[in-house]
């Protein structure tokens, strides 16, 4: 005997919803199954630009700063930009930089660099973008380069820049003096490193010189490190040094014997010093070899000019005594009419003085 089966209302209803459900979703077309994913978000393209302040006509002076400004679109929180800069084309500083807003949009960054060596400087900076909901794109901003204005220093001129000159004087053991005015003592520094770099023999500190020294070009190299801590005269650049070793750590403009009576060549050590003026007008001697002295005059030309003694200026001759010791090892070497520089030899006449020298003069060595 046949039994029907007897369906519930709530099983009915069950199996109704199911096969609804499947109804729909055959018929249902396959845009509607994408949709009901989520959407990405678009990448925003970033704008990167940078403007230059203190540059004009593509040069900045020397010791100025430039100001390094920078726009970036769009704006988001937590915003880095990496600024590169460069000096005669060797990056010198990598920094991070904070964006800030700026407007509805946009952020704005600021950095700043002086100009103490180099002729020419660049900047570059590179956003590297940002990932997420709101992503950015990466940009950049293309390198912007600009060169360094160096300018001619007068005497008695002050400021940054002759104070600057004056440090890198220093670097260079070049003994210009302190302040930050041009005055004597840089005077006979500019005229010392003029001698050694075979310039004409003037005190000027031009573009050039300025240029020169800011960027360390042209220094002494010490001819007789063996002596260790000694004094030695390169004859053909009319300059006194003072070294420890390689390093020099005093350099002096000095006049040296003339032809008729030249200086002597060789290696001695000072045996004698003698404070004060003596008869003939030496200031401040130290001997080392028979009447042969390092001393302070009133007349040091540009030139050779003394009885063979090295004639010192009488403002530089008290630190040149206090430097020499009893003992301390002196070089003299070179040709002092053998120079690149040209200088006119005088053998006679004013502004060269009683200087007597070892011959005619004071010998403690007699």
């Amino acid at each position: 005997m046949y039994v029907r089966p007897i369906l519930t209302p709530v099983r009915t209803g069950l199996i109704a919803a199911l096969v609804a459900v499947f109804s729909i979703a055959l018929f249902l077309p396959a845009g509607n199954a994408e949709a009901a994913k989520p959407a990405k978000s678009k990448t925003a393209k970033a704008k990167l630009k940078l403007q230059l302040k203190n540059v004009k006509k593509g040069q900045a002076t020397v010791m100025n700063e430039v100001t390094i400004k920078g726009t970036l679109t769009p704006f988001r929180n937590l915003q880095k930009v990496t600024v590169n800069l460069y000096r005669d084309g060797k990056r010198f500083s990598k920094r991070k930089v904070k964006v800030k807003r700026a407007g509805k949009n946009h952020g704005t960054f600021k950095t700043t660099v002086r100009m103490r060596t180099g002729n020419r400087y660049g900047v570059w900076a590179k956003y590297w973008g940002k990932a997420g909901k709101r992503s950015v794109s990466k940009a950049s901003s293309g390198l912007r380069n600009w060169r360094v204005r160096y300018v001619g220093l007068a005497h008695r001129q002050c400021g940054k820049v002759v104070t600057a000159f004056r440090r890198a004087l220093n670097r260079m053991a070049l003994v210009p003096g302190g302040g930050r005015c041009f005055r004597g003592k840089m005077s006979r520094a500019v005229l010392a490193y003029r001698k050694l770099n075979n310039l004409p023999r003037n005190s000027r500190a031009s573009k050039l010189i300025v240029q020169r020294v800011f960027n360390g070009k042209g220094a002494y190299h010490v001819r007789r490190p063996g002596l260790g801590r000694h004094v030695e005269s390169p004859l053909s650049r009319q300059v006194l040094v003072f070294a420890k070793g390689r390093k020099p750590y005093a350099i002096f403009p000095i006049a040296s014997g003339k032809s008729s009576t030249p200086t002597i060549l060789g290696t001695y050590r000072f045996y004698r010093k003698d404070p004060g003026y003596n008869a003939i007008g030496m200031y401040y001697s130290s001997y080392f070899y028979g009447g042969y002295a390092i001393h302070g005059y009133k007349s040091v030309p540009d030139y050779p000019a003394s009885h063979g003694c090295l004639r010192t200026f009488i403002s530089d001759q008290p630190r040149i005594y206090r430097m020499t010791r009893i003992g301390m090892p002196i070089a003299t070497f070179g040709n002092a009419f053998r120079g690149k520089a040209s200088y006119h030899v005088k053998e006679n006449g004013p502004g060269l003085g009683p200087d007597l020298g070892p011959a005619g003069g004071l010998d403690p060595g007699a």
